[in-house]
């Protein structure tokens, strides 16, 4: 396996202040030869300036597109990759040097596996943040903790195309937790691969970003996805069970928050919507 097998997609949108630093921690990867892909979602800053500048220097792809979605973003440049891996990093993330070409050792060294994540650094407003102990990332079958939270850091991950195209990529109804519900999707079947280091560095704390823009309903994208999986086949009865525990305690949360803020009848509608799955279940 070598760097000429890996696309990075990078979706942005309104991110120029950050997107040079992003695409230059992919340009300086060790033996990297693969293709950059960056995905515009419509930006109406000066970010097709940014690439210019950038791309006068660096081989890259760029593909301006109408406002869909991040998930949206992604999906375009899993379709256009050309390579046999892609690799996704947002816009306001940025990797180490080796990052790449430690994970993509990793995978060869590990072939029965088709998805890989990293360790990652968490900086706010310029500081480094020490993550909980439930925010560390897991290897192998990691679906129970993958039912908790977004357990996979999205700017982490490497993946076959091939597994990516399978799963159907991200939900592009979602304007938020799209990424939850991926790895819900795909960790259920499939084993992830972990490189415990810290090789990426995750920006946050911005009023800009989605897990603060939906901050306080985002645990309805959540359930969106829990329901959606409980709808598949192929899950197993422990498997089945943890995600239904999962529903009915984000449902409970969530339902009873909406009660609390004088928004009784969807309260009660999300309090009760894991009956609809305990039931089905007992078919």
């Amino acid at each position: 396996m070598n760097m000429e097998e890996v696309s990075v997609i990078i979706p942005t949108y309104n991110r120029a202040e950050y997107l040079r630093r992003a695409v230059e921690s992919v340009c300086r990867q060790k033996h990297f030869e693969g293709e950059i892909i960056v995905v515009d979602d419509g930006s109406t800053d000066h970010s097709r300036e940014v690439i210019e500048k950038i791309s006068a220097t660096q081989p890259l792809r760029y593909i301006r597109t109408e406002n869909k979605g991040v998930g949206a973003a992604r999906n375009l440049g899993a379709a256009l990759a050309a390579c046999p891996y892609i690799a996704f990093l947002d816009s306001d993330d940025h990797w180490v040097a080796d990052k790449l070409d430690r994970q993509m050792r990793c995978l060869a060294e590990n072939p029965h596996f088709s998805i890989s994540h990293t360790g990652e650094k968490w900086l706010r407003r310029g500081v480094f943040l020490n993550q909980k102990r439930i925010h560390r990332p897991r290897h192998g079958y990691i679906f129970p903790h993958c039912l908790q939270l977004c357990a996979v850091g999205m700017s982490t991950v490497v993946m076959s195309r091939e597994l990516f195209l399978e799963s159907g990529g991200f939900d592009p109804e979602l304007p938020c937790c799209e990424d939850y519900d991926l790895w819900l999707r795909l960790s259920f079947r499939h084993h992830f691969l972990l490189v415990p280091e810290a090789l990426t560095v995750k920006e946050g704390g911005r009023d800009d970003q989605l897990s603060k823009i939906y901050g306080v309903g985002m645990d309805r994208y959540r359930i969106y996805a829990l329901a959606k999986l409980l709808q598949k086949k192929g899950l197993n009865s422990e498997q089945r069970r943890l995600a239904l525990a999962e529903l009915e305690k984000k449902c409970r949360i969530y339902g009873n928050g909406c009660i609390k803020h004088g928004r009784p009848l969807e309260g009660r509608r999300y309090i009760a919507l894991p009956k609809k799955y305990t039931t089905a279940s007992a078919k």
